[in-house]
């Protein structure tokens, strides 16, 4: 499944590089500010035909199409692009996010930014990569110390726990905080040292599936916000480097 795993997301991040700062299609989906470009449904047709080709009776969840079900205890989890708006503006901090899940549990990931060049990978029990390098988690210890990323909502009414009441708290801490707008890699550049910590609301199992198994592999912790094991499927994340973790959930749940 590694080969597989690779050549999709090598070959549509190529589709990504033709297409960028061109003209193609944008449209908005159920807010304005949430969009879906032509060359994402590209992306994803590419991702999707190569593991077809491969692997035909296993079932995918993709962003655009959503789920294709075929009774198989593997799925593969796409977000042929992760960080569209970027994308749409011609900023290169975007990339292909795909999970391998089997009977429940993420076992390979893969995020790839065709305009970095950098390819993150992870296999379960085996550690995580950056171009083929190892990776872990940073050391610091003091959040006060630490820099921290988010993202938010599209809507601003999906707000249930106080997202932009949590930023404000923290950089009013003096924490200096980033926003990079792509979720996945705001995961995998926290697994790799240069974020402290991740923390973000109403994300989908697309978002997270490739960068979850990386950070972990990388020895990084995550949970909700709640401080419970992180749940693929639920709407809340906090990945850091583990040494910062009950500060950074100290801070959120403050609010």
């Amino acid at each position: 499944m590694k080969n597989t795993l690779f050549k999709a997301a090598i070959e549509s991040g190529k589709i990504l590089k033709e297409n960028f700062e061109g003209s193609f299609n944008i449209e908005s989906k159920d807010v304005i500010s949430n969009l879906v470009t032509e060359i994402d449904k590209k992306s994803e047709k590419k991702i999707i035909d190569i593991i077809k080709s491969d692997f035909p009776l296993h079932n995918v969840l993709s962003e655009e199409v959503g789920a294709i079900d075929k009774d198989s205890d593997v799925k593969w989890i796409i977000d042929p692009i992760d960080g569209t708006i970027n994308y749409a503006h011609a900023i290169p901090l975007c990339c292909i996010s795909i999970g391998i899940e089997e009977k429940g549990e993420v076992i390979m990931g893969i995020v790839y930014n065709p305009f970095s060049g950098e390819t993150f990978y992870a296999e379960k029990g085996k550690g995580a990569t950056l171009n083929d390098k190892k990776i872990t988690v940073s050391s610091e210890n003091e959040v006060s110390k630490s820099l921290l990323v988010t993202g938010f909502p599209y809507s601003s009414d999906k707000n249930p726990t106080k997202q932009l009441d949590v930023f404000t708290k923290i950089v009013s801490s003096d924490i200096p905080i980033r926003r990079l707008g792509s979720a996945a890699l705001d995961i995998c550049w926290t697994a790799c040292g240069r974020f402290d910590g991740f923390w973000e609301y109403n994300l989908n199992p697309w978002d997270v599936a490739g960068g979850y198994i990386i950070h972990e592999e990388a020895g990084g912790k995550l949970t909700n916000f709640s401080g419970k094991d992180f749940n693929l499927y639920g709407k809340e994340i906090l990945a850091t480097n583990g040494l910062i973790h009950e500060q950074v959930l100290e801070l959120i749940q403050s609010v």
